[in-house]
């Protein structure tokens, strides 16, 4: 049901309806392309697999260890596991081009199975992908190789998808890592208590995806990131199994399960994963805020956050975002006057109806002295029953011949506004110069996505036409450039999304050179022939 070369599902929503046409025309002209081209993805029984490096004797091995047909080699399978759901890997598996397709994937059903599974390909030479829902937007789950290994298989978690235990007296769970979002809701809601893990990929990620990349939901204000409600884990390596520490706080030095969360999966497959929960929230409200000008909205983010007002979520998007997204509701007639320098803020409580109502006035006073405009609920509650839609815009974008990709980033307050004024700026020049079209335009956007007491993220999203034939130069281009301005001016690398591939260039220098020596130690402790998804985290 799944789309093997697009987001979701095969039967995916219309997001567009019947402004599809006027926006089309629309973005045509906005972006100097004139009427946008027709390029449609190829389809999957055209493409030239690689051939398979596995043996019979290995696929016989691996078929003992995994009985009843749970390893994969056909083309589905492989097509579906080669790369992950970024704007670069859509341009690999739309033009057909896998030549990093899995030798094979294989679904283990228990700690055990990972555990053979992960020995024999530590034994033969065997690279291992660890793989969750595939949603990694920075070459997380690519098929890498590194010298000496001469296949590499997927690992996919789907099977392990089980809640272990609720003990809602230390109010955690024990839950399987390869469990999508929404049966992992669904099950725990029926007792009552929730994850509060709402990434924008939530309907096609696992909990093991979460952890491995440092993820962050939508209510992360509240329920916090990755890290925060990680409480353990159980890792397979190739050295045996990791039981990372479980105590509430300890000063028994470091505590090494923060090396799991963000760790990309280069240590180990986890396996399961003890996490904090919550009680289901009584009441849910969103509502919509318009502030004169983006400074104005990010000083109200930072009093509330720093007058500790207790949100959900602060979500603050820049005058160009807020254009960009009242035209794809509202329809081509919203961009006759262009932006009109608004900049919207979405702002959630959840808890309790007492808690909530105190809160919202605690807000509401903060929002007012920054010269914010209560516009009510009715945009909130938009946003919040069709935030999982918006991917699903971007498919039918590169059926017209466009691009559209987002970068990252977290810095302090005092960086913040340059770091968004002058990466927008680099962003914007680096769309015009690598641009099919003389005189064409991107369009640049950026929002404060999550926000905290000394600073907050951005997320910066373009649209651009693609050059025809040398979409990958053109995208690793405009991603270096504006990577780059991330990190000169003071952000980092990565906020949420991971490191994968797309970001390895610049670990090194964010880390440190001791920093990234301790990174390299403990890959070579637990994972010294380098089988675990070589090639992200750390240079092979």
């Amino acid at each position: 049901m799944l789309r093997w070369n697009g987001w979701g599902l095969c039967d995916a929503p219309d997001t567009l309806g019947d402004k599809a046409e006027g926006i089309w025309q629309w973005l045509g002209a906005y972006t100097g392309s004139g009427v946008l081209p027709h390029t449609p993805a190829c389809a999957l029984e055209d493409i030239v697999m690689p051939p398979v490096r596995l043996v019979p004797e290995q696929l016989r091995a691996l078929e003992e260890i995994l009985p009843g047909s749970r390893v994969k080699t056909d083309r589905f399978e492989r097509a579906y596991h080669a790369r992950g759901r970024s704007y670069h890997d859509m341009l690999h598996l739309r033009c057909g081009r896998l030549e990093h397709a899995p030798d094979a994937v294989v679904y283990p059903q228990t700690v055990e199975e990972v555990g053979a599974v992960v020995r024999y390909a530590d034994r033969n030479a065997v690279a291992l992908v660890p793989y969750g829902g595939g949603s990694s937007v920075v070459g997380g789950v690519t098929p890498l190789l590194r010298e000496g290994q001469h296949a590499v298989v997927t690992v996919d978690m789907a099977l392990m998808n089980r809640i272990l235990e609720i003990d809602k007296h230390t109010m955690t769970a024990r839950i399987q890592a390869g469990i999508y979002g929404p049966e992992l809701e669904r099950l725990l809601q029926a007792e009552g208590v929730t994850l509060g893990h709402y990434p924008q990929s939530f309907e096609y990620s696992t909990l093991g995806g979460w952890i491995a990349s440092r993820g962050a939901g939508h209510q992360s204000n509240k329920y916090g990131k990755a890290e925060d409600w990680l409480v353990s884990a159980r890792i397979v390596t190739p050295q045996g199994i990791w039981n990372t520490e479980e105590f509430p706080k300890s000063a028994a030095g470091p505590l090494l399960r923060d090396m799991t969360p963000g760790s990309e999966g280069v240590f180990g497959i986890i396996a399961d994963a003890c996490v904090h929960i919550h009680e289901v929230p009584e009441k849910k409200e969103y509502r919509a805020c318009f502030f004169q000008d983006f400074d104005s909205g990010v000083k109200a983010t930072r009093l509330l956050l720093q007058h500790e007002v207790q949100t959900a979520m602060v979500r603050l998007s820049d005058a160009n975002e807020t254009f960009f997204y009242s035209v794809m509701h509202g329809g081509a007639e919203v961009a006759e006057n262009g932006p009109m320098g608004f900049c919207l803020m979405l702002v959630g409580f959840e808890g309790t109806e007492v808690e909530v109502a105190h809160q919202r006035s605690r807000a509401e006073a903060i929002l007012s002295q920054c010269g914010g405009a209560d516009m009510g609920g009715s945009m909130g509650q938009l946003w919040l029953t069709t935030r999982f839609d918006t991917p699903y815009l971007r498919d039918p974008m590169l059926d017209h011949g466009l691009g559209v990709d987002t970068v990252e980033t977290a810095t302090d307050w005092n960086r913040l506004p340059d770091l968004h004024t002058n990466v927008n700026t680099v962003l914007e020049e680096a769309l015009r110069r690598h641009n099919p079209n003389p005189g064409a335009k991107g369009l640049a956007m950026a929002h404060v996505s999550h926000s905290y007491r000394n600073g907050a993220s951005l997320y910066f999203t373009f649209v651009f036409p693609r050059t025809p034939g040398a979409e990958i130069e053109q995208w690793l281009a405009i991603k270096r450039e504006v990577s780059d301005a991330i990190v000169a001016n003071g952000g980092t690398i990565s906020h949420h999304h991971g490191t994968g591939t797309d970001h390895l260039p610049w670990m090194a220098q964010e880390k440190g050179p001791i920093g990234y020596g301790m990174l390299k130690a403990l890959k070579n402790t637990l994972d010294p022939k380098g089988i675990m998804n070589p090639g992200k985290l750390i240079e092979s």
